[in-house]
């Protein structure tokens, strides 16, 4: 089948779909999924979730040598790889013609929010209009050239992953699928105009593309530069006598924090229900970052107040204080639940950091990238 693409002025040939998948265990695949951003924290365990539901897994990265791909296919396992570049629309389309993807997760994005101040730009680009080329690259490919001409069931499903980085200035607390957005960063903007085009796209071609707003999820893959990473890793280099101290911003700022690995169940779910709709992900509690300080160090036996230093330079140029998911509608609809407890997820993340830096004191080691777009 041809397929003539206005957008990007060239045609792409889609070859037919096979009849079976096997995977390489011998064991019948039953569909096959593309992942932006597989090489971060949530990419890792959607497709870790993903394998163990039987499915063929994808990931999009911008390079065959991209470090990260080795180190994936060594804690994953049965991964394949395709390049592509969420900036480059010519490469997307090319690879969901190639992948021929029963659902597209879209998670690659600049997710470090103070860094979007620096970047502004490039957030935009990457983050914003990230989401739009693929959605794009799903509309050339699949064939629909005016609104709603497939059937939802027939077609490619995509999953955007939107914040809850996007309330910011919160008019309401917990925060619903209704709550309005009121960003605080670049960050939080470029991710509210990729919520707003799938929500489009949705209406405008009947596609089936939703949202999760997920609520903070952490675990030891997290990025070192995020609070809660950098808090683990703190805490296991004092305890380990590498350092003496923590230098920390705004302890009062409140996050609604979970398990990354039950959110990636959710990711999942939100695509094989019969009705393209978006979901809150979260857990319900707000913790303030001194109670993730205090209970880090105390699983160590530490006092946190001996070692914290306030820093003014890791405070945002626009705070966002209060943060806290209503996952009813995930909860009644979905029937997704969380399963790890704040407790829980802390004193993993404490121990997995005493570990890694026991055995190599250095923490660039870990598997998965922060930068996963």
């Amino acid at each position: 089948m041809w397929i003539t693409s206005s957008f990007t002025r060239f045609i792409v040939f889609v070859p037919d779909r096979p009849c079976l998948r096997v995977h390489q265990r011998g064991v019948p695949l039953t569909r096959r999924a593309l992942i932006t951003g597989i090489t971060g924290q949530d990419g890792s365990y959607l497709a870790e979730d993903l394998l163990e539901q039987g499915y063929e897994v994808w990931g999009l990265v911008r390079g065959q040598a991209n470090p990260h791909v080795a180190r994936l296919r060594k804690h994953i396992g049965d991964v394949q790889i395709i390049t592509g570049d969420l900036l480059d629309q010519g490469s997307l389309i090319s690879a969901v013609e190639q992948v021929q993807p029963d659902e597209v997760y879209n998670l690659g994005a600049i997710s470090y929010v103070p860094m979007s101040w620096q970047q502004a730009e490039l957030t935009a680009e990457v983050t914003g209009m990230g989401p739009l080329r693929v959605l794009e690259a799903i509309r050339v490919v699949s064939g629909i050239s005016a609104s709603r001409t497939t059937e939802p069931r027939a077609q490619i499903r995509f999953y955007q992953a939107s914040s809850s980085e996007m309330f910011g200035q919160v008019r309401e607390t917990p925060q619903s699928e209704l709550t309005p957005f009121h960003p605080r960063s670049p960050y939080g903007v470029a991710k509210t105009y990729g919520h707003f085009i799938t929500q489009n796209y949705r209406e405008s071609y009947g596609m089936f593309a939703v949202s999760g707003i997920l609520f903070n999820h952490e675990s030891p893959r997290r990025g070192a530069e995020f609070v809660t990473r950098k808090v683990s890793l703190g805490v296991a280099r004092i305890k380990l006598g590498l350092a003496t101290e923590l230098r920390l911003g705004n302890l009062d700022a409140r996050r609604d924090w979970g398990f990354a690995g039950d959110y990636a169940k959710a990711m999942r779910m939100m695509l094989t229900t019969d009705r393209p709709e978006d979901y809150v992900i979260g857990t319900g509690v707000t913790r303030s970052v001194r109670e993730l300080v205090e209970l880090a160090f105390a699983t160590v036996g530490l006092n946190w107040e001996d070692h914290v230093v306030l820093d003014s330079k890791y405070t945002r140029p626009a705070e966002v204080d209060l943060l806290c998911a209503d996952p009813k509608k995930a909860r009644e609809q979905l029937g997704w639940e969380p399963e790890v407890t704040f407790e829980e997820l802390v004193a993993m993340m404490v121990e997995s950091d005493l570990a890694l830096l026991s055995f190599s004191n250095r923490p660039e080691e870990e598997p998965f990238s922060p930068d996963h777009w």
